[in-house]
């Protein structure tokens, strides 16, 4: 199984469990690794680890995290330096883990620039140095400041230190007046051993490898301590500048080698996939002979002009990828399964492993996925691991890929147990007894307690305190278990955190009396709970943990409806539409797959039947329906689940007693001088000039809502070549329809 099906195949439960156990363990690496020069995890299974955090995050981004290590660069910088705040930050990279990544990074490029399969689009592909990254600062030509990474905003002042490398020129001729050069401080294999040795003999600190050495010698506080220590550097790219270097990323290398910098020799240009991948296997096959620690290539767009327009996220820029090298593989028993239940109430299963070193790290769980892929099939019915389904008491085979959690690979069935037995998913919850059921097209049981599953309410205000949704202060995910179920103090819903003193007199005097609470922190998680009374609209979102609501969707909903009562009115309005929706979507599926079977053609004649009468529901629940699901980013599947949560009694209980209690700020108003502001936008058919998603930003930024769907409330339709039905039914409604030179000179773009 490759790595990208694998990631595919994780429940939005998995990867929200995944996420959470990545996080807390890149953060405490993060720390050892950057600020301390002491690692307890080896270079490849960091890396590995934020591999699968960026994997995860890819497939699921609307569960990525506040704490999110992707939204990290390295770590606070060390108090034993003085800091320097980079012009500009310095940025870690997206990773890549086989051949199918980079065909859609090179794809992902295309569609964002609007290029077609055809055009010319090179790339550059590099050794990727396991080493120490350090921005040098000329002015003038000469070195005025040496800055490691830090948190990528803040690194640390290490001048002193960096004009003792050999390979750092202190003076440079012919280069612009500002120039920060930035690359990767080394030590070869030979220099580490001889290092090593050294330490030992004199009774110092030997190093678990080179990037540790090089990282320590470098951040010593004594600069003469650096000056004994046989550090290198490469340099691959650069920082503020005062005149572009080149207008390709190649050339611009190539003018970083004459100014007297090492530039890594087995630098190439690449014109496709197929060669960037030729590549990345001609320097694999020479890692371990290069005589310096890689851990991976990297792949750039070649001109500088493309690397612009493709821009950053929030860490990594888009127009580069690190494809890292291969995983490991290891064979052990698995002891048991467990069930564990999430706050959607998705039943994950869990395999309990024998202890087993993968990699360097001690494994003793990984994720079975869910109840298919244990008997041996995938989400859609089809074979994996040949048929093979997976017992408790099989020898399995744990691949790793830098999960906290890994998955199994495969079993080996000349060793199963003959008493071993097929594994009965359950049909019922382990934590409330509910039934469990599994919908049509769904890969996940989800259990149907809903509030009142202890698992699912805990985990929802997990979610609803953490650090995207309200971020309460003092109020975690340890002090919510703690405080549910609590005889004395309970806070079984979201309200219940606001109405904490209210209910109990004695509250804050219970509370500064137990273990771990004094005086100070009772009151400042009062106070905490004070101050997020008041919540931005799309937060308050959010943190309902609104199953397939994450932050993106979330924002584009708060832009829509701006109010919460006119947001829940439309989504009542809406309901027998959504329920329509839902059966017409059923009958679809069982069509699709009824064949003989008599129980699925008495299913496909009820949903059918039900699809009938939903196609009378009232003209104002179509428009409301409309609308929703209209909302650029959003969908059907989106607002059914919107639908259903506030149609659930329990659940809409628990929002009106929470509304109750909170001040809702609505987004920002549109600039009143922008002429779309306010108004509801559609694009459709090619757009020539821009892309479909540069678009949708600048038509965001000047205040109006994009729309997927053309309806009544449309005020504006901008169709390219190609508009189809879209721009008939602007036509048939009146609707106001401008080309795209006509809209860029409606905004001032043209």
């Amino acid at each position: 199984m490759s790595k990208t099906t694998a990631v595919a195949d994780l429940t939005e439960e998995d990867a929200q469990q995944e996420l959470a156990r990545l996080a807390a363990e890149l953060l405490r690496a993060n720390q050892l690794y950057h600020a301390e020069d002491a690692p307890e995890l080896s270079d490849g299974d960091y890396d590995a680890l934020k591999r699968r955090n960026a994997e995860i995050e890819a497939r699921f981004p609307d569960l990525k995290r506040t704490d999110s290590p992707s939204e990290q660069v390295g770590a606070r910088p060390s108090d034993g330096f003085a800091k320097v705040s980079h012009a500009m930050r310095m940025m870690s990279l997206g990773n890549a883990f086989d051949d199918t990544d980079i065909v859609d990074f090179d794809r992902s490029i295309r569609k964002y620039l609007g290029l077609t399969g055809d055009a010319p689009l090179a790339f550059t592909a590099e050794p990727k140095i396991d080493g120490l990254s350090l921005s040098l600062r000329y002015e003038q030509g000469e070195l005025v400041q040496a800055a490691t990474r830090g948190d990528g905003e803040v690194g640390e002042n290490v001048t002193a230190n960096a004009r003792t490398v050999a390979d750092i020129p202190h003076r440079i001729a012919g280069a612009p007046d500002v120039l920060e050069v930035r690359g990767e401080v080394y030590m070869s294999h030979q220099d580490f051993e001889a290092l090593n040795t050294r330490q030992a003999e004199t009774g110092g600190k030997t190093f678990a490898n080179p990037r540790n050495a090089a990282a320590g010698s470098l951040r010593q506080l004594d600069s003469e301590i650096t000056r004994a220590r046989p550090l290198k550097f490469f340099a691959y790219a650069w920082g503020e500048l005062s005149a572009p270097l080149a207008e390709t990323q190649m050339g611009a290398i190539q003018r970083l080698k004459a100014f007297g910098f090492q530039i890594n020799a087995l630098t190439r240009l690449c014109a496709t996939p197929s060669q960037m991948l030729d590549h990345y296997r001609r320097i694999e096959a020479q890692r371990a002979t290069l005589g310096y620690d890689i851990d991976g290539v990297v792949y750039k767009v070649d001109d500088l002009g493309l690397q612009s327009r493709l821009g950053f996220r929030s860490t990594t820029p888009r127009w580069a990828i690190a494809h890292k090298f291969p995983a490991e593989l290891a064979w052990t028993r698995l002891e048991a399964i467990d069930i564990q239940v999430g706050r959607t109430g998705a039943l994950s299963p869990v395999a309990r492993l024998h202890p087993v070193t993968v990699g360097g790290v001690v494994v003793s769980n990984a994720t079975l996925h869910n109840e298919d892929y244990i008997a041996g099939r995938d989400a859609k019915g089809g074979v994996i691991r040949d048929g093979k389904d997976i017992r408790v008491g099989d020898w399995v085979q744990v691949y790793r890929a830098g999960d906290v959690i890994p998955k199994l690979a495969d079993v080996d069935l000349s060793k199963r147990p003959a008493d071993a037995q097929p594994y009965a998913f359950p049909t019922t919850c382990p934590e409330c007894g509910s039934d469990a059921t599994r919908e049509e097209g769904d890969a996940v049981r989800r259990c149907t307690g809903g509030l009142i599953c202890p698992a699912q309410a805990v985990e929802k205000l997990k979610h609803f305190v953490s650090r995207k949704a309200f971020d309460i202060e003092g109020l975690g995910a340890k002090q919510i278990e703690m405080f549910y179920g609590d005889p004395v103090l309970p806070i079984n819903t979201p309200a219940d955190i606001f109405t904490l003193q209210e209910r109990d007199t004695k509250a804050l005097a219970r509370l500064k009396n137990r273990d771990g609470w004094g005086d100070t922190s009772a009151n400042n998680l009062f106070e905490a709970i004070e101050d997020k009374r008041k919540i931005p609209f799309a937060r308050l979102l959010f943190a309902l943990g609104i199953r397939h609501v994450g932050e993106v969707g979330a924002k584009d909903l708060a832009l829509f409806y701006r109010d919460w009562d006119v947001m829940a009115a439309s989504i009542d309005t809406a309901r027998p539409a959504a329920l329509a929706q839902r059966a017409a979507d059923e009958a679809e599926e069982v069509e699709r797959i009824a064949a003989a079977d008599e129980g699925r053609r008495a299913k496909l004649k009820d949903a059918r039947d039900s699809v009938i009468a939903g196609r009378e529901v009232p003209a104002d629940a179509a428009s409301a329906w409309a609308d929703l699901i209209g909302i650029d980013g959003i969908g059907a599947t989106l607002g059914l689940s919107l639908s259903d949560a506030f149609a659930n009694a329990d659940e809409r209980a628990a929002f009106d007693t929470l509304r109750k209690h909170l001040e809702i700020v609505a987004p920002d108003a549109p600039a009143s001088d922008s002429p779309v502001a306010g108004k509801t936008v559609v694009f459709t058919g090619t757009l020539e000039k821009m892309t479909r998603a540069e678009a949708k930003a600048r038509a965001e930024a000047l205040g109006a809502k994009v729309s997927g769907s053309v309806s009544q409330k449309t005020d504006l339709l901008v169709a390219g070549p190609g508009a189809g039905s879209k721009a008939k039914k602007a036509a048939d409604l009146g609707i106001r329809t401008l080309d795209e030179d006509g809209w860029l000179q409606l905004i001032g773009d043209l």
